[in-house]
């Protein structure tokens, strides 16, 4: 970076503060949110809560006031929990936006940070590079090759060329740098800017529903208008058979509330809500909702290597010069000061001159400060070094060209320094510098390089070489022609240790690691090859070999390939489109500009939170807060258990909402006493459909989740048996709770005490059938009681609320109940967890065998 760069200062923190207080804060104005009171009100806002009210209006006319006043506490506490979901939710989703916000680089106090993008105020001085969203309107101070996309404002998809001309120095907020960087002093914020004059504000997270909640409500839809016909029918039977048509009514419209699974969308936003919240504290933020859904399908993980499945703690170990190579660990490297000017002149790094230490001293790509500490231990002989000398030109680095070149002035002279990947160097060099000589680069030459190269490659080193060249330096691409060539150094960008694990864990889950890397062929196999990622050198394919294989070729191709090596970001875009052609569900991750057509195009793009520009950021589904391949396997694993919980939890409510209709529809079938009063029902939907579901969604994950195959993207949410199980078991809890009531007629006990029978144990089914639908592979002797202690709690509190209507005698007389005792208790017991038994037996009998 030009000196001049490094010597601004920019706003002082209390300058910016100051300004922060007279110009507000750089954000759009957002349409105004829903206060908590209208949230709480539109819990009401519900066809069945309207009938709901207008029974328990009747039933106080009618002089039933204590009916009335318990349903009228039924609504409202439903209406409180329906609240607590929605608003925990609406809170989840503000935080997430938050924690997506742009961010960008600034100097401050004469050092670059980085800062949230609404922190930044008129003055300060921006640093931008290709990737980045411009964060306000400004003017250009410094620029190189600058380009950026307008197409936002103007319409127009053509990348724009910025210079420091009057017309061309204007940027502009939400648009991004396409190619090169620059500078840019701030000069309008906020709705101030021309952004802000269109009001059209740019959102990180979107507002977008999930298809399982859309397949979702077409099923609410469906199951409303069944359970009303069902009811209507109860109703119409019992105002047949001569019971009154108040009290049919009553228990009609209690029926259909009962039945009715309302709360299963909210639920469902609700476990994805928690969900994501969870995935963000393991370092992964969900920009998108619907993603959550996919990520339990991935079949193919494409990952970066650099920073993903590496530390990004890069060491130079090896250098190539004078025809020798020499090993930094033992050995003294010789002077060679074209080596060092290329390393570090040709270097985007930036320097803070203030600061001693070395490490902290360096801002930038971890390989180019490791080129400069490969040099300079002491900050003060860096500044020395660099202090004479000035870039007057550069052309930036390229992951098409896979090089950078520099013109840099010194002491009145002007050379051009070049860096990049030793095969791309060798291609342009005509010369080679070795001994204090310039000699031609001959065939035999280059062999002897590549073989070095080579050599070090198979030792998972990354090769980076440097040339130079001072005549015919033309400010074009010609610039990096008829080089001569300097020499090549071996870094060591050692793996992360726990990606191992993951990669184990990702075959035992059916899915496919890839490693997609620039580095050399040799040095990419060494590292998959230590990650267990591949075995052999076959299963390495380079960008070279993807240039000659047509799109039907590379897709038969890509099964047996688990490493591409020396790719472009167009051979990504081509990998993606492959693995998908084969069927399978594909993760892309990226960091560049240039990667983000690759990351759209993929089932879940994902963009790194570290060294991601904001354009890939925009068009990836979900950010690496860590960088780290971990962090995306537990993000699957996460997705799988957020779909496992919504299974679970659609099975639970479908299965004792169907129980409840079934008890009610076959006594008015065989022309039976209603085993339960329209007060019992409300109660049995209030103690049963809330917290325990609301509970079992915050259900840990199977032991074996990861053991299983991904499921397929177009599988729907009731696949693998769950609408029989739903039928079955819900057939049963009606049908035992029916014979429980009617074991009780047979022993002349009083209406009352044999509906408080069918009521116990109606209610008791359904809790025991809460802890049978935490796993759909183990039966429910095999699942560990206290690993989920909210679900304990909610049933618990649900028992606690079934046994306080049964022997309080206040609440006993309002909900038409008896106290039970021993015998009938055990009656219940044995009608409502009878059915669980036998299905835990029959489920380890299964898994055993």
């Amino acid at each position: 970076m030009v000196e001049e760069k490094k010597l601004i200062k920019g706003l002082s923190s209390k300058d910016a503060e100051k300004r922060q207080k007279s110009f507000g804060l750089n954000e759009l104005s957002e349409k105004k949110k829903i206060s908590m009171f209208k949230i709480f009100l539109s819990q009401f806002n519900d066809f069945m809560v309207w009938v709901l009210i207008g029974a328990t209006i009747i039933s106080g006319i009618m002089g039933e006031k204590a009916d009335a006043i318990t349903i009228l506490i039924i609504i409202i506490i439903n209406a409180i929990l329906g609240f607590v979901q929605e608003y925990k939710t609406e809170k989840s989703l503000d935080a997430l936006k938050s924690l997506a916000a742009p961010t960008c680089k600034v100097y401050r106090d004469g050092n670059i940070t980085v800062i949230n993008a609404k922190y930044l105020t008129v003055g300060d001085i921006v640093i931008l590079e290709a990737g980045d969203r411009i964060p306000a309107d400004g003017e250009i101070l410094e620029c190189t090759s600058l380009m950026v996309d307008e197409s936002l404002l103007t319409g127009e998809s053509v990348g724009i060329s910025k210079s420091l001309r009057e017309n061309e120095n204007s940027l502009y907020m939400g648009t991004t740098v396409l190619k090169g960087k620059g500078l840019l002093q701030i000069t309008a914020i906020g709705m101030n800017t021309k952004m802000g004059e269109i009001a059209n504000l740019l959102q990180d997270i979107e507002d977008e529903k999930s298809p399982l909640k859309e397949r979702l409500d077409s099923l609410g839809k469906i199951l409303v208008i069944l359970c009303i016909v069902i009811c209507a029918l109860v109703t119409v039977v019992g105002i047949l058979r001569g019971n009154e048509l108040t009290e049919m009514f009553l228990l009609g419209v209690s029926l259909a509330v009962a039945a009715i699974p309302e709360g299963l969308p909210a639920i469902v936003t609700v476990a994805l809500a928690l969900g994501v919240s969870r995935m963000l504290k393991k370092n992964s933020l969900v920009r998108k909702l619907p993603a959550v859904e996919t990520l339990g399908c991935i079949s193919v993980i494409c990952s970066d290597k650099t920073g993903t499945l590496t530390q990004n703690k890069i060491t130079v170990k090896e250098v190539y010069m004078n025809g020798k190579v020499y090993n930094l660990d033992k050995d003294i490297l010789p002077q060679n000061s074209l080596m060092m000017k290329s390393f570090i002149l040709c270097n985007d790094c930036n320097y803070d001159f203030n600061e001693r230490n070395i490490d902290k001293a360096l801002y930038g790509d971890p390989t180019e400060t490791a080129l400069i500490k490969m040099y300079f231990k002491d900050i003060n002989l860096l500044k020395a070094f660099t202090s004479n000398t000035r870039r007057v030109y550069d052309i930036p680095f390229d992951s098409n060209r896979k090089m950078m070149s520099v013109i840099v002035r010194e002491n009145g002279k002007e050379s051009c320094y070049v860096k990049g990947a030793p095969e791309k160097l060798l291609e342009r060099s005509s010369y080679i510098y070795e001994n204090g000589r310039i000699k031609p680069l001959t065939y035999q030459k280059k062999q002897q390089i590549i073989a070095s190269v080579n050599s070090m490659s198979e030792r998972a080193l990354r090769c980076l070489a440097a040339a130079y060249k001072d005549e015919s330096l033309e400010r074009s691409e010609e610039l990096e022609k008829n080089l001569i060539f300097i020499g090549f150094v071996g870094s060591i960008d050692p793996p992360r240790p726990e990606v191992k694990d993951a990669v184990l864990k990702c075959k035992l889950a059916g899915i496919r690691p890839i490693m997609i890397t620039g580095d050399h062929k040799n040095t990419a196999f060494a590292i998959a090859k230590d990650l267990n990622i591949c075995n052999t050198l076959e299963q390495v394919l380079t960008g070279e070999e993807i240039e000659v294989l047509s799109d039907k070729e590379l897709s038969k191709m890509v099964t047996k390939i688990r490493v591409f090596a020396r790719v472009s970001p167009n051979h990504k875009l081509r990998i993606v489109k492959a693995f998908r052609k084969n069927g399978h569900i594909v993760s892309m991750t990226g960091d560049g500009v240039n990667d983000a057509p690759a990351i759209k195009e993929a089932d879940i793009g994902i963009s790194m939170g570290i060294s991601g520009t904001d354009v890939t950021k925009e068009a990836s589904s979900m950010i690496l807060m860590d960088d780290n391949f971990r962090t995306i396997v537990d993000a699957i694993e996460e997705g799988r258990v957020i779909y496992d919980n919504i299974r679970k939890f659609i099975r639970y409510l479908l299965s004792c909402n169907l129980g409840e209709v079934l008890t009610m529809f076959l006594a008015s079938l065989f022309y039976l006493p209603n085993p339960l009063s329209p007060i019992q029902i409300l109660f049995v939907n209030l103690a049963t459909d809330g917290l325990p579901a609301i509970a079992l969604g915050m259900d840990p994950p199977d032991s074996d989740i990861m053991r299983q195959r991904p499921r397929e993207k177009s599988e729907g949410i009731f696949a693998r048996g769950l609408t029989e199980k739903i039928l079955v078991r819900g057939s049963l809890i009606g049908i035992l709770t029916l014979i429980s009531f009617l074991v009780g007629m047979n022993y002349g006990w009083s209406l009352e005490t044999c509906r408080t029978l069918s009521l116990a144990t109606l209610v008791m089914s359904q809790l025991i059938h809460v802890f049978e639908c935490r796993s759909e592979r183990h039966s429910i002797f095999e699942i560990k009681l206290f690993t989920n202690p909210f679900l304990v709690g909610a049933v618990a509190i649900s028992i606690t609320m079934l046994v306080a209507i049964l022997y309080v005698p206040a609440l006993s007389a309002i909900f038409h109940t008896t106290a039970l005792n021993f015998g009938q208790w055990l009656l219940v017991l044995f009608f409502s967890g009878i059915i669980a038994i036998i299905n835990s037996i029959y489920l380890y009998i299964k898994v055993k065998r």
